[in-house]
């Protein structure tokens, strides 16, 4: 199946891309890398009447690192976020996260922003966001807002972009001090293929093993990603042993409503997400455990 017929235009700058939402409304779509919008569009799942491509627009491109947060242009390239080391040293989930992200072909094209605007709930992005409590820099020809990443989402493939707006930064705090560990794990199909549920922590050991800050996730288990953080504090305080981790993990789980397809029914999803959120709990603190002194 190929695409409906539409109208392409290149926007040379932001303000003329904003003008074309102005414009067409919801007739409208912005394209960058194309990984998501495009394979709908030929199955025309979308049909915009107008395609607006934001490819040249140096202003919302680029990474910026600050004292406590990291800005990302919303076209910035997933592959050049994956391989930035500065970023992985002050934002190392958003790198675990990338790397299960498509394939490596996928992470050469798509972008940081078209993922989170396109907020399949399976998506690797989105639940990093949630978790890192990103912030969501939206503009429009008449105005600029912020959303916070729990206010963003609000369905498989619905967030809080509306027709005349254009995500254009995301702001992703640091988590200051050292002993800051994270793990992501995910069960797919296939390798590349959506997840049928994803799993992410970010935890804060000191130097005696003491968890004194924690978020955790799950992705493709509800309608949008989900953060955990009354069970997260929970954490808070404690030597996180393997107990504890599957205590949490099986709690989180049980708050979701992943569904049933082909694949798997809701109770073996569930199970899934418990099993994963418990493996990244424990990889997280034996990765610190493991660079501890030998004393402890």
């Amino acid at each position: 199946m190929k695409a409906a017929a539409f109208d392409y235009v290149r926007a040379e700058t932001l303000a003329q891309a904003l003008a074309q939402l102005a414009e067409h409304g919801a007739d409208a779509k912005l394209v960058a890398g194309g990984q998501s919008l495009v394979p709908m569009m030929a199955m025309r799942l979308a049909r915009p009447a107008v395609l607006v491509d934001i490819n040249r627009l140096a202003e919302i491109n680029g990474v910026r690192i600050e004292a406590d947060r990291v800005w990302i242009g919303a076209t910035t390239r997933q592959c050049e976020v994956e391989n930035d080391t500065a970023v992985h040293a002050v934002l190392p989930l958003l790198r675990d996260a990338l790397h299960w992200v498509g394939h490596v072909q996928t992470r050469n094209r798509g972008t940081v922003g078209g993922s989170l605007v396109h907020a399949d709930p399976s998506a690797e992005l989105p639940l990093a966001a949630l978790m890192l409590c990103a912030r969501l820099h939206l503009r429009s020809a008449k105005a600029e807002r912020a959303v916070a990443a729990d206010a963003f989402f609000f369905g498989p493939m619905t967030t809080a972009v509306a027709d005349d707006e254009c995500l254009h930064v995301i702001e992703w705090p640091i988590w200051a001090g050292a002993g800051v560990r994270t793990a992501f794990d995910e069960t797919a199909m296939r390798q590349g293929d959506f997840g049928m549920a994803s799993a992410a922590c970010q935890l804060q050991l000191d130097e005696g093993d003491i968890c004194r800050r924690a978020a955790i996730g799950l992705g493709g288990m509800d309608a949008t990603p989900r953060a955990f953080p009354a069970l997260a504090a929970e954490l808070v305080g404690q030597r996180i042993t393997a107990a504890l981790a599957q205590h949490v993990a099986h709690e989180a789980a049980a708050q979701t409503d992943p569904g049933s397809d082909l694949h798997a029914d809701t109770e073996y999803r569930r199970e899934l997400g418990s099993v994963l959120l418990a493996r990244v709990l424990q990889r997280a603190a034996q990765a610190h455990w493991a660079t501890a002194p030998l004393s402890h």
